[in-house]
């Protein structure tokens, strides 16, 4: 199954592999044109995730959720404005009712400016192996999504989807590493991919394609 199909219907974690191989070069490749967002990227999903999982200040939640949405000034005000305490606080708790992922949303959607798809940022910071950002890209991959609704109910069905794919993967995987945010991170940087880097996923598909090299016997 070449990968110019649908990633997300491939089973094979050795395709997955491939694509979350090249996660940070996609970033990368958008951070060129959206300034801080290799640095930020590299916070959020790389060793500070286990510090946040026990909760995020204020001044950490604003650039959280503008890793790779829009820039929306008025939301993002709405956001800075949440005091630091109550950020602390709200973040606290939301922690604290996982794997209920769905009251924990809930929870952080009390903040200001916070929806389930920011509220998605947050958890899989810190709990990678329970949540998914809701990450446009990511949702339009899954079959039966689209059109987006940022809302709850939607999410979940999303997660669900993300959770199915992790669980396939693990059961075909040695290492047993796939969690819901790295399967949505693949999903990211494809569906990102196809736009700003195509010839790097080009390459890919000439490895995936290519054929294996039998050894020669006596």
């Amino acid at each position: 199954m070449a990968l110019a199909s649908s990633l997300f219907q491939c089973a094979d974690p050795k395709k997955w592999q491939q694509v979350s191989d090249i996660y940070w070069e996609v970033v990368e490749a958008v951070g060129a044109k959206k300034k801080g967002l290799v640095d930020l990227d590299r916070c959020i999903n790389g060793s500070y995730t286990i510090v946040w999982g026990i909760f995020l200040g204020g001044s950490q939640l604003t650039p959280l959720f503008f890793q790779r949405g829009k820039f929306r000034p008025r939301l993002q005000q709405m956001v800075a404005s949440n005091p630091e305490s109550t950020v602390e606080s709200c973040t606290r708790k939301a922690f604290q009712h996982l794997p209920n992922v769905s009251a924990a949303i809930e929870e952080l959607c009390q903040l200001k400016g916070i929806g389930p798809a920011t509220a998605s940022a947050v958890l899989c910071a810190g709990a990678p192996e329970s949540a998914a950002f809701m990450a446009d890209e990511a949702v339009e991959s899954v079959p039966g999504l689209v059109p987006i609704q940022y809302n709850l109910k939607h999410y979940l069905k999303f997660l669900e989807e993300i959770r199915k794919k992790s669980e396939t993967l693990n059961a075909e995987s040695e290492e047993k590493n796939w969690t819901p945010h790295r399967v949505e991170l693949c999903l990211w940087a494809w569906k990102v991919g196809q736009k700003m880097c195509p010839k790097l996923l080009e390459t890919l598909e000439d490895a995936d394609e290519r054929p294996v090299k039998k050894l020669k016997t006596k």
